[in-house]
């Protein structure tokens, strides 16, 4: 996997989420815990589209919007891979969030130990203290009016 990819639109972000979706998927069956990705970037870099095109890349059928008010979602994953024991989707937004505590408190440790979850942080930076060192970063940054670059730590 290269390290970033450069977005042009909202539509790119969310396709190149989806692939990437269908391609943890795969990864996850022998899973000891959770799988996690860390969002980071400014307001507007493209958090949000990034997790709807994910979710959708995953099966995930509602509508997702970010939980900012909400801190945490919980969707149903539909995939139609045989091979994988994955049941849900997180999708938890730390914005509002002023210390890792207030995670913990939403019951973050039981959900990062099931395998069979995958965890999708916005604003991970807020409460990496508490993030598995082995979570895949994905860095947002704006490039231009709609254009956006994505890098993997």
């Amino acid at each position: 996997m290269k390290n970033s990819f450069i977005s042009r639109s909202p539509t790119e972000t969310k396709k190149f989420a989806k692939n990437l979706a269908r391609q943890i998927l795969l990864k996850t069956a022998k899973k000891k815990h959770a799988f996690v990705l860390g969002l980071e970037g400014e307001l507007g870099a493209g958090k949000t589209s990034f997790v709807q095109g994910f979710a959708k890349g995953l099966g995930v059928k509602e509508k997702v919007l970010s939980p900012t008010f909400l801190i945490m979602r919980k969707f149903e994953i539909r995939s139609t891979k045989s091979e994988t024991n994955t049941k849900y989707l997180y999708h938890i937004d730390c914005y509002r969030l002023k210390t890792p505590k207030e995670l913990l408190a939403l019951g973050w440790k039981e959900i990062v130990a099931d395998p069979r979850n995958i965890v999708v942080v916005e604003w991970a930076d807020k409460v990496k203290s508490i993030i598995p060192k082995d979570a895949l970063w994905l860095t947002f940054s704006h490039a231009g009016k709609t254009k956006r670059t994505l890098s993997f730590k």
